[in-house]
């Protein structure tokens, strides 16, 4: 009992710090674009950290789902990205509470304060003061498009999710295959070597 609380703990800090720490990230990002932006440009990073938060909890339901010995078969036909895919699958509790707790949910965090900025645009756009009848319709319609929005293609991409969790996770990790091979090329210690050669 004592170990699984450790265990608990240990995981439960890890997971704080990295959610701080994509917090700060995705708030900064949102922050700086929206500085100065237009209505356009400031919905449009909206609907960006929707689309993240939809993408998230459907990559952490996908990766509950998932079977590991699909991806093990793969990985023996030397299918790229299929030994990350089945490391996921292995670990689908800890890529679950990932993608759905920590990116879905800051994601949602951050787009529901973006939709804050957009509504001082819009009420500075048609000329009405905060506190006023059409700012407060204008804040509630937002945050219920917004809501709808989120809630509806969530709603769509768990079917999708449940339905097709294998070729999602096999996209996941050939995204990280093909990101890892990225960073191992443009490596310090390649450049470096190849250098070196010359």
């Amino acid at each position: 009992m004592f170990r699984l609380m450790r265990q608990s703990l240990q995981w439960s800090s890890k997971i704080s710090v990295l959610t701080f720490g994509m917090a700060f990230v995705f708030a900064l990002i949102s922050t700086l674009f929206q500085e100065g932006s237009g209505l356009l440009l400031s919905l449009f990073i909206v609907l960006v950290f929707i689309m993240i938060g939809i993408i998230g909890d459907t990559v952490g339901l996908a990766a509950a789902t998932s079977k590991e010995k699909h991806f093990h078969a793969m990985a023996a036909k030397k299918v790229k990205g299929a030994k990350e895919a089945a490391f996921i699958a292995k670990k689908a509790p800890v890529f679950s509470s990932l993608f759905n707790d920590v990116v879905g949910d800051i994601a949602g965090i951050v787009s529901g304060a973006a939709s804050t900025a957009v509504v001082f645009q819009l009420a500075k756009l048609i000329q009405t003061s905060e506190g006023s009848i059409v700012f407060i319709f204008v804040s509630v319609l937002l945050t219920s498009v917004i809501a709808a929005f989120t809630v509806g293609g969530k709603a769509i991409c768990k079917t999708i999710a449940i339905y097709h969790s294998t070729a999602i996770i096999l996209f996941t990790g050939k995204v990280i295959y093909f990101t890892k091979a990225m960073v191992h090329i443009f490596s310090f210690h390649n450049l470096r070597v190849s250098r070196n050669r010359r």
